[in-house]
């Protein structure tokens, strides 16, 4: 769990953070979005003890960071931005160090370093030189060292940044994979992977939360609508639509087109309705002319939120 109470940094007469209060629950996965110079890394590096606020308290399960360094980070897994990489070192040699800082028992981290590679795809790669692996696999490594200890909280500053498409999936599952039974913050720039990965989202702007909210109740959670044009009657495409699962009603929309139809569908709690919609259509071998979300996305509520609307 992480708390943090009237939390405020300044730099001289230049104010980071005003006032940053919020709680992660245990099993959480809370992403932290801001536009670049919001406060983000200066609220993570104070979360970590890596600096000090200048009023106010940072707490890991009850531990503060700034009277209680040692438990609070005993408690924590980091991963900043740019991993903290020994390039002369293995993979296994540098978690071996890593979880000997970490208070591993001498005779327990051989196994426990196993475990933390095959976790994050790292077996095959323990005997390579650190500065030999690729920028998907240091990034792994990054993961790996921050989860030796077995933390409970697991701090991550942009861990998708500069990775391919395929690295960035692969990361985002790891982080999935991850999240049970643990506390989980992540700073991102990307809406959709904080919208495809996280329970909460905080939005910082200039130093203050603007927005601080379970992502259930941002109008995302529990119906999602979609607007789909489609090369077909209408007559023989309502029915289909409507036995889809997870619609709960479907609303034909004038089109002055014989074969074309205009259908807005409402769907109940389903993550991603596209796909069904897609399975469908291409089981009946009918062309989707369009397909779009209605309503607010994260970017909107974030553009919304930083505006002060």
């Amino acid at each position: 769990m992480i708390q943090l109470h009237e939390v405020t940094k300044r730099y001289g007469s230049v104010q980071a953070l005003d006032g940053i209060s919020l709680t992660v629950q245990k099993g959480e996965v809370l992403g932290l979005l801001g536009q670049n110079g919001a406060g983000k890394t200066t609220l993570l590096n104070i979360l970590t003890g890596y600096l000090a606020p200048t009023s106010g308290h940072a707490l890991i399960d009850g531990c503060d960071s700034l009277l209680n360094p040692q438990e609070a980070k005993r408690r924590l897994g980091y991963l900043p931005e740019q991993p903290p990489l020994y390039d002369e070192m293995t993979v296994r040699e540098y978690l071996t160090f890593a979880a000997e800082l970490r208070g591993v028992a001498r005779k327990a981290i051989p196994a426990h370093v196993d475990e933390i590679m095959a976790l994050t795809g790292l077996t095959e790669m323990r005997s390579r030189l650190l500065g030999h692996l690729s920028k998907g696999y240091r990034q792994r490594a990054g993961f790996a060292q921050a989860l030796c200890g077995d933390p409970d909280v697991l701090v991550l500053d942009e861990p998708t940044v500069g990775l391919d498409p395929k690295q960035i999936t692969e990361i985002r599952q790891l982080i999935r994979s991850l999240s049970k039974g643990r506390t989980i913050v992540f700073s991102s720039h990307i809406l959709t992977e904080v919208q495809q990965l996280c329970d909460h989202v905080v939005i910082l702007h200039h130093g203050q939360v603007k927005l601080d909210s379970p992502m259930s109740q941002l109008g995302m959670g529990e119906e999602t609508t979609l607007h789909l044009r489609a090369a077909a009657a209408p007559g023989t495409l309502q029915a289909k639509l409507r036995q889809l699962d997870g619609v709960t009603d479907v609303a034909l929309q004038p089109t002055g087109e014989e074969n074309v139809t205009d259908a807005l569908l409402t769907f109940h709690q389903v993550q991603e309705p596209e796909r069904r919609l897609f399975a469908l259509m291409s089981h009946l071998g009918t062309p989707i002319l369009h397909l779009s979300r209605q309503g607010d996305s994260l970017e909107q509520i974030f553009l919304s939120a930083i505006s002060g609307d």
